[in-house]
């Protein structure tokens, strides 16, 4: 990139009590350039992105923006700067138009102060009409897509004049081609000028958009490098810190269902509201099965139907060989049953409970008498599973909240694991996590499958069902259009299966 640095952040250190997470970090954006910030979850970025936009402060160092030292002491003054954030879990409010988030806080006057609506609708208009994205201002935030969101979460950063937009993990929950709408848009704010900080574990998404990338590892800077002069594997390896050649080259021993008779699993014509449309479903014993397909396919809907979280109309499910009619997710949990949710976050890890508390959360009715809690079980089984799963926390009474994404995650398969359970439904299980964790939860899953517990694992990331299941269905507007096994299942042949379903389904309609 020719030209002024836009952004120099010099020899950053911030320290917690009893951790160092930046030692002396140089990070570095010139105007237009798409940088990405990687690093394993625990690596510094999100300390590096909270420091340069006023969360934290820093302990040492220098940053300056636009030539000119700045020390932002909140998110508000790092706005003023220039500086905009949009952070994975969308910080908008669902309840209020789309123009209102984007001028949220700032609206037009009129010179008698009172909100001038009409310019609030027009500026808002042009720009999403400039993003290319076609929208009306007027309808709720709520009622839009999770990929309109996340548009006016940008157009709410272009709408204060940013000259800086952080990103962090803005296609986590994108399907691909909401993705391409928002690499559209990227690079509409390149051609204004405008720096991006990308932050994604998705690395495919780093080649293809980004043009440097700073890499950290335990809280210091391991290089910047131009992404067109490194491989995928090498910079998998500057994260991780070791040769990653057998992580992407992982792929699991297949189980032969065919010749199995144990069915742990099975949905029989299932029809559930307006997202499944008569599902049929084998889960065998100790069999890993994958369900690929769009957001709002069906695949989560599947897991729920299953789980008890979402009723049934139509169809049957069975259980271990018994017809099961569960009303409530406690009564599939009682079968033997696991769910962990997409959405860790909201509906997986309670944020002000520790980990123990996290942990045993399930398991409390098996290991109370009279309503007493046996502490020698629960320590028994929490120091099991950290040490079993590589759980990194300082101690099992650490808040849940203060672990990376990874072992979070780590901490819910665990909770579900001490019931010894039969089928574990496991929603988008490395999302938003690092490629380091990520083998880690990927091998976690082949010791399931090993030890004969069940795994439906639904993930949007194909990659990681080619690696890791034996049976993959792909599932189109809540049908199942194709059923993929062994060394048929690829990336490509997966892509062919969605593309087909959907074209079967625009001919039928």
């Amino acid at each position: 990139m020719q030209g002024a640095k836009l952004l120099e952040m010099k020899n950053i250190v911030k320290t917690f009590p009893g951790v160092k997470a930046l030692k002396g970090v140089d990070f570095t954006v010139y105007p237009g350039e798409v940088h990405a910030l990687m690093g394993e979850n625990g690596a510094g970025k999100s300390t590096l992105i909270k420091v340069l936009t006023g969360i934290y402060q820093r302990d040492e160092g220098d940053i300056l923006f636009n030539g000119e030292s700045i020390s932002p002491t909140s998110a508000l003054q790092a706005q003023k700067c220039g500086i905009s954030t949009i952070y994975q879990e969308l910080n908008l409010v669902p309840c209020l138009s789309v123009c209102e988030n984007i001028f949220l806080g700032r609206e037009p006057q009129k010179k008698n102060g009172m909100i001038d609506w009409k310019e609030v609708e027009r500026k808002s208009r042009k720009i999403l009409d400039d993003m290319g994205i076609k929208v009306n201002v007027k309808e709720l935030l709520k009622e839009q897509s999770t990929a309109v969101q996340q548009m006016v979460a940008i157009a709410r950063a272009i709408s204060i004049n940013a000259k800086l937009v952080v990103m962090d993990e803005p296609t986590s929950s994108l399907d691909e081609k909401e993705v391409k709408v928002l690499f559209r848009v990227i690079e509409k704010l390149k051609a204004k000028n405008i720096g991006v900080v990308f932050v994604s574990h998705r690395l495919d998404e780093i080649f293809e958009i980004c043009d440097k990338a700073t890499i950290l590892k335990d809280g210091t800077l391991v290089g910047e490098l131009n992404t067109e002069d490194i491989n995928k594997l090498d910079l998998i390896s500057m994260m991780i810190g070791r040769d990653a050649d057998a992580i992407i080259k992982f792929r699991k021993t297949y189980s032969d269902f065919k010749t199995k008779k144990d069915v742990v699993c099975e949905l029989k014509n299932v029809y559930s509201g307006v997202k499944l449309k008569g599902i049929d479903l084998k889960i065998g014993k100790g069999e890993v099965v994958g369900l690929a397909g769009l957001l709002g396919a069906g695949r989560t809907e599947i897991g729920k139907a299953i789980f008890g979280a979402d009723n049934i109309d139509q169809g049957e499910i069975e259980v271990n060989g018994e017809k099961v009619k569960f009303h409530l997710p406690k009564d599939a949990i009682g079968r033997g049953l696991a769910f962990c949710s997409e959405d860790r976050k909201v509906e997986g890890i309670i944020p002000h409970m520790s980990v123990k508390e996290n942990m045993v959360l399930a398991i409390l009715p098996k290991i109370s008498k009279f309503g007493i809690i046996s502490q020698k079980e629960v320590n028994e089984i929490v120091d099991k599973y950290i040490e079993l799963f590589g759980i990194k926390t300082p101690n099992p009474e650490q808040l849940i909240r203060n672990l990376s994404g990874g072992n979070q995650q780590k901490v819910l398969l665990a909770r579900w694991l001490c019931m010894k359970p039969d089928l574990v439904i496991l929603d988008e299980p490395t999302r938003g996590i690092d490629v380091g964790a990520k083998s880690e939860i990927e091998a976690l899953i082949q010791e399931l499958s090993a030890a004969g517990i069940s795994v439906l694992m639904i993930s949007s990331e194909l990659e990681e069902l080619v690696r890791g299941c034996d049976r993959v269905a792909v599932i189109v507007d809540g049908k199942k259009v194709k059923e993929l096994e062994a060394e048929d299942i690829t990336e490509q042949n997966i892509m062919s299966a969605i593309a087909e379903g959907h074209y079967s389904t625009e001919k039928v309609s």
